[in-house]
């Protein structure tokens, strides 16, 4: 079998070349002598995915992609637009999906990540009392949480749309889920998502009072004292909760066929210094069953180890500035 390529998203001002924010692991992977190819980002998320793809090779055989976040149904239009021009994403539909939202990959982490309850939604519209009732009995009924879809959070709203101090009023409850599903619009994934609010080291929640601006353009995860912001982005990864600084002590981990070939900071707080224990995260990454996955890690205030923050789909993941990519990116090419 040939050696996969890499698709990387075109710049939207010059498509002949990668979009800046992944212009230097092109850059990398070409001094290690993979080959590259563009996709028309915008134009997959319109729905034009065969006219997206027309920069891709016929027959290009084996592919990765590395690039901002799709939705599971656009990625789905990806993967076939490249199957009719005879390539092939590595990752298929169902494996994405699995790895990007949370409904995929909870069950498998139930018990190692913050506990999570959710309400599909066809749209973005708030659930009613009864479904926020019923969810937050799942999760106890009492104590805080934070809100979420199945792919991201809005941290930078933290206490308009994002955390809820108490699982019990449900009246707070309603409005800062409704508050989140206006925010997110039409950028909402799936649908709502109440997830047990963890003290993570290093994350400091502000004492009062709405916190941040819009967020509109996020690049983070969540769970726990993290969350993340916005509707767009290339990955999702969370960093703490706002006026936390650096954020929480978090580390990223990429994996391919459930081997670590990455370990290090959250790109959020990218100078971190950061040794995850991941003792009991393998066994859960192959159980998970997808080929190219992140994990952020973060490290309990209380002292008592290490939590899945979050799992997510590899090639949508961001990797730190300043990191050595060049081992990820050969175990990519070489897979």
């Amino acid at each position: 079998m040939p050696a996969p390529a890499i698709i990387f998203p075109a710049d939207p001002l010059n498509p002949r070349r990668p979009d800046p924010h992944f212009a230097w692991e092109a850059r990398t992977l070409r001094e290690l002598g993979g080959e590259l190819h563009l996709v028309d980002h915008d134009g997959l998320l319109a729905g034009r995915a065969e006219e997206a793809v027309l920069r891709v090779p016929r027959d290009s055989g084996p592919l990765w992609y590395r690039g901002w976040m799709l939705p599971s149904a656009r990625y789905a239009d990806f993967a076939a637009a490249l199957t009719a021009r005879g390539g092939t994403l590595l990752t298929s539909a169902p494996g994405y999906a699995a790895a990007h939202e949370l409904p995929g990959w909870y069950g498998v982490f139930e018990g190692a990540t913050p506990a999570s309850a959710w309400i599909p939604s066809e749209g973005p519209v708030a659930p009613g009392p009864a479904e926020l009732a019923e969810a937050a009995a799942r999760l106890g009924g009492r104590g805080p949480a934070i809100v979420k879809d199945y792919v991201k959070s809005r941290k930078h709203e933290w206490y308009e749309a994002c955390y809820v101090p108490e699982l019990a009023d449900l009246a707070a409850v309603g409005r800062v889920v409704g508050r989140f599903v206006e925010l997110q619009g039409e950028f909402l994934a799936g649908g709502v998502v109440l997830r047990r609010y963890e003290e993570f080291e290093g994350a400091d929640v502000p004492a009062a009072g709405p916190v941040g601006a819009n967020g509109a353009h996020g690049a983070s995860r969540t769970g726990g004292a993290a969350c993340t912001a916005g509707a767009a982005g290339p990955e999702r990864a969370d960093g703490g909760a706002p006026g936390s600084g650096e954020g929480a002590v978090e580390a990223r981990v990429w994996w391919l066929d459930g081997r670590p070939v990455l370990v290090g900071p959250h790109p959020d707080a990218p100078r971190r210094a950061v040794e995850p224990d991941l003792a009991d995260v393998p066994a859960l990454v192959r159980r998970l069953g997808c080929r190219f996955v992140t994990t952020d890690l973060a490290s309990r205030a209380d002292g008592s180890g290490w939590r899945v923050v979050e799992v997510g789909d590899g090639q949508v993941s961001d990797l730190p500035r300043g990191i050595d990519a060049s081992e990820l990116l050969a175990a990519l090419i070489t897979a």
